[in-house]
């Protein structure tokens, strides 16, 4: 049976941190998909190109300026030969890959690279927003992680040590923006298991997501 997990969900349920737990305890590789559109806004961010410029953001997406790496604690991406991944993980960058994410053209720029990530002689654990409805839509496990919108702004206000109220408010126009973009809209999968994380500590959301897959490749 083919080794391939989708993760997905709206920014800050957990997707990423449960990603690396699930690779550990399994030895796969993970990937986030999102890295991808995070790369590409933040070389379009840097080069100051203007948002409704699709042609020149649909040539970044073939620069030779940034990659993505696959890590077992993350998920890099390089810019010039420089770690950015750090800069990549703000609502600022995410806010402009959520605009990019609206052109059709870069999605499909995207895809190949991608789908690239699995090796199925290693497996992988996919995480982003589309994973199993349209990066990887024969995925051996569908999971679709949520958690309400208070507890999501808390988490990264953590992260960020900025406010929560500003980082609800930018979630909820992000949460919008990816859920009714017409290009591969935000949403679960019609086979995906559903995880509500709000009232969940990490161990209990990554043993529940361990059993589904126990369960799926016996």
């Amino acid at each position: 049976m083919k080794k391939l997990i989708s993760i997905d969900g709206p920014s800050a349920s957990g997707k990423s941190t449960v990603s690396r737990l699930l690779s550990k305890k399994l030895g796969w590789p993970w990937v986030s998909s999102g890295a991808f559109y995070r790369g590409l806004a933040y070389a379009v961010m840097t080069k100051n190109i203007a948002m409704d410029d699709e042609n020149e953001i649909l040539g970044m997406t073939t620069s030779e300026n940034w990659k993505v790496l696959m890590t077992p604690e993350k998920t890099q991406v390089l810019y010039k030969g420089e770690d950015v991944t750090s800069a990549i993980n703000g609502e600022e960058v995410g806010a402009i890959a959520s605009q990019v994410s609206q052109i059709p053209s870069v999605r499909a720029a995207l895809l190949g690279r991608q789908r690239n990530c699995f090796d199925p002689d290693r497996g992988l654990i996919a995480e982003g927003r589309d994973c199993g409805t349209v990066v990887f839509p024969t995925s051996t496990l569908k999971i679709f992680l949520t958690a309400n919108a208070e507890q999501r702004a808390r988490r990264r206000s953590a992260e960020e040590n900025q406010s929560a109220d500003k980082i609800l408010e930018m979630q909820k126009k992000r949460d919008q923006s990816d859920s009714e973009r017409k290009a591969s809209p935000m949403k679960a999968a019609e086979d995906a298991i559903i995880v509500d994380t709000s009232d969940m500590d990490l161990e209990a959301v990554v043993e529940e997501i361990y059993q589904h897959i126990q369960a799926k490749m016996s």
